[in-house]
């Protein structure tokens, strides 16, 4: 029955990546569709007012500029939300938030991470989760998206510009976003998930204990939250809160909410390349790598601990320590999986509780960062890999590199190279100063084994922007704020720099016609190759570390 479960929610995915992949293809490849004459209108008011009447096709150092200066704005005003918080609409009081804690609060939202160092309740007004937080959900997302679909643009049109990022920022939001959070909420809130403008509500216990219950606008936060793969939750205790997912049917509603537009993404690839099968060789890469962590963390949470089997108290339903009874095994594994893998960062069930094996899948889903991934970056980031492989068969088999038409030189093999670097630079280092430092180790709340994977788990959380945590862990303090903070920074917006560097270096080259001696990008072989590639480069980078904390004490069990 558990197995059921998951084939049923993979199955509904596979049935809604070609309707969603050809509407996003019809969004940004500017096709005439129904829906133009009434977005258009919207996209035109919106246009008029922030004066862009004219826009034009932006080269990538354009396309990456604007990205910042918007991002920069967005952060600006939220430093000024979040400290102002308590000067208007606050009904319950709350202050305005500590300077460390604003600074990785901001930086964790406009990132797309949304790495919670508080707990939303009670650290955050109403006013200040709708203006702000849920704001910077679309923004964030619509931001991924946008780069994505300029990548795509770069490495598969004849033009040497990758379109205007305004243009493709807005329609995300006005076309994409907004209608699909829109509907889900309809959905959720019939499904019980609260949504109102009362702070709390009173109620009066069996023993005639008054207890106050907060309340807001869980359903459209929740909405934005899964299909922005963002990750956020309303109340501290995220997804695993009966008010943000009251039931196993909201729960299947969420897993296919923040996997959908990722997995879609590898259909409208294809359809912008004019070959659909290159987009099932990049999907069926990612759902190869999918299934192989889902295998690990299923089988490990099965199987329960085994200091618990030797005892004689486990039980039949495996480990079930920190899960909601509500989704079971299945329900909750499943989310787990797809949570860092799409690096939404949602969290139905406590993964410090998680076995030492199965939380080193979920670490290792975003050590890869390739699997479906982000709106957008998991797609740019697995393309990324692509051409890596091609450039090592190329030398393999003494031909020259090509990838759909172009050539693969140097010049992109140092800027993937460094994106390659940045990665698990900014994971690794970070970890090794949190450990050598009391300001590091004080946090820990499980010495040994388990706590260098709090440790890890928090900083390859922050680098791949997926914000889920050992929960375990204090980390609200300074030295923790400060440092992912950066880290979240750093980890979104170097990649994308660097991709979009790529993605401008191949609009210049001319197109090669496919001969007999082309090596193909578009069949079972090279979904293997894509593979093995990313499975070879993740294990030569990341193993000694897994060995020291996850491996370490499973063995120790």
């Amino acid at each position: 029955m558990e197995i059921l479960q998951i084939v049923v929610v993979i199955l509904i995915l596979f049935c809604l990546i070609k309707p969603l992949g050809t509407y996003m293809y019809h969004i940004y490849a500017g096709t005439a569709t129904k829906g133009n004459r009434f977005f258009g209108k919207i996209e035109a008011g919106i246009y008029r007012l922030a004066g862009l009447k004219e826009r034009q096709s932006m080269s990538w150092k354009r396309y990456a500029f604007s990205l910042l200066l918007l991002n920069g704005v967005f952060i600006i005003f939220g430093f000024l939300v979040v400290f102002m918080q308590g000067l208007w609409a606050n009904p319950t009081g709350l202050k305005g938030l500590d300077p460390t804690l604003a600074f990785n609060t901001v930086i964790s939202f406009i990132t797309n991470t949304n790495l919670q160092h508080y707990s939303g309740e009670t650290a955050l007004t109403n006013m200040t989760q709708m203006i702000f937080i849920t704001m910077m959900m679309f923004t964030s997302a619509a931001t991924g998206i946008s780069v994505a679909i300029a990548f795509i643009r770069g490495i598969t049109s004849k033009s040497t510009t990758l379109g205007n990022f305004y243009e493709d920022f807005t329609k995300t939001i006005i076309r994409l976003l907004l209608p699909l959070a829109f509907i889900l909420t309809l959905v959720l809130v019939a499904l019980a998930v609260p949504q109102t403008l009362a702070s709390s509500q009173v109620a009066t216990t069996l023993e005639g204990v008054k207890q106050t219950i907060a309340l807001g606008p869980v359903a459209s936060m929740e909405a934005i939250k899964h299909l922005g793969t963002n990750g956020g939750g309303f109340f501290g205790a995220n997804s695993a809160h009966p008010f943000e997912n009251p039931t196993p049917l909201t729960n299947v509603l969420e897993m296919l909410a923040m996997w959908c537009i990722p997995a879609s993404l590898t259909y409208t690839y294809g359809r912008f390349a004019k070959n659909q099968k290159q987009g099932w060789v990049i999907f069926s890469a990612m759902f190869i790598l999918f299934l192989i962590f889902l295998s690990l963390i299923f089988m490990s949470e099965r199987a329960g601990n085994p200091v618990l089997t030797e005892l004689g108290v486990s039980t039949s339903q495996g480990s079930i320590e920190g899960k909601e009874m509500r989704f079971g095994l299945a329900g909750s594994t499943l989310f787990s999986t797809i949570t860092t893998a799409a690096t939404t960062g949602s969290v139905n069930n406590m993964h410090d509780t998680l076995t030492p094996l199965g939380g080193m899948g979920t670490l290792a889903l975003m050590m890869l960062n390739v699997v479906f991934g982000g709106d957008g970056v998991g797609l740019i980031n697995m393309l990324m890999y692509a051409m890596l492989a091609v450039f090592l068969c190329g030398l393999l088999i003494g031909r020259t590199p090509e990838f759909l038409g172009r050539k693969i030189e140097p010049r992109e093999m140092k800027l993937i190279t460094l994106t390659l670097l940045v990665h698990p630079i900014i994971i690794l280092v970070p970890t090794a100063i949190a450990l050598l430092t009391t300001a590091g180790t004080d946090a820990i709340s499980n010495p040994g084994f388990h706590g260098m994977t709090q440790v890890l788990y928090e900083f390859t959380s922050s680098a791949a922007n997926n914000g889920s945590g050992f929960e375990g862990l204090g980390d609200n303090t300074a030295f923790w704020n400060m440092t992912t903070g950066i880290v979240m920074f750093l980890g979104r917006y170097l990649s994308i720099v660097l991709l979009l560097a790529v993605a401008g270096s191949m609009t210049r080259k001319q197109f090669i016609p496919e001969t007999i001696g082309t090596f193909r990008t578009d069949n079972g072989l090279f979904t293997g190759i894509l593979v093995m590639v990313v499975l070879i480069i993740g294990a030569l980078t990341f193993l000694p570390v897994l060995v020291l904390g996850p491996i370490a004490e499973s063995l120790t069990l």
